[in-house]
């Protein structure tokens, strides 16, 4: 947690291995992944944008990472099956993001991670641009999925009640030093 412009997202960057560090080491479950290119890391990262496809339909946004790490076939569609389930989003299947409500892209983005299977998935400030039912909607799925899977979230947040509700740990960040 921390306000705007405290190192954040940068952190989360940093993690992903989208921004070059100078030193230091990054561990997931007791493994080394600090020279893994960013997609060899088993992380998944949801921008508070979302940052779909917005020339692809649902379907085709949650299917996109399957396709570029080799799965197809019954386990490709083993896989959408059960995140498409678990997020309730059978129905907009076909729907292009422009149509979308801001809820339902994150649900989107969601899908598009945890079909992957990552080990973690990092979460920039997935509820800041929704109106308030909808962050509530999101915020209990969240905290539903990480119950149901036992996945890391590493998620970063300028609003302590989000982090309240949602951390089992917490750190405070300001002008890029873990407090």
């Amino acid at each position: 947690i921390g306000p705007t412009g405290s190192g954040k997202s940068l952190l989360l960057e940093t993690i992903m291995r989208l921004i070059p560090f100078k030193s230091g080491k990054i561990y997931l479950n007791d493994r080394d992944i600090s020279l893994l290119s960013p997609e060899a890391r088993g992380l998944g990262i949801v921008y508070q944008d979302c940052a779909l496809f917005p020339h692809l339909t649902v379907e085709k946004n949650i299917e996109y990472g399957l396709k570029h790490h080799g799965v197809g076939g019954k386990v490709k569609k083993k896989r959408v099956e059960f995140v498409v389930e678990n997020l309730n989003i059978g129905h907009i299947l076909h729907r292009l993001p422009g149509n979308l409500s801001g809820g339902e892209k994150q649900r989107v983005a969601l899908a598009r991670v945890l079909v992957l299977r990552p080990q973690a998935i990092l979460l920039d400030e997935p509820l800041s641009s929704l109106d308030p039912v909808f962050q509530e909607e999101i915020r209990d799925l969240l905290k539903k999925l990480h119950q149901k899977l036992k996945i890391t979230f590493l998620m970063v947040s300028h609003n302590f009640t989000e982090v309240l509700y949602l951390a089992e740990s917490a750190a405070i960040i300001h002008n890029g030093e873990i407090l």
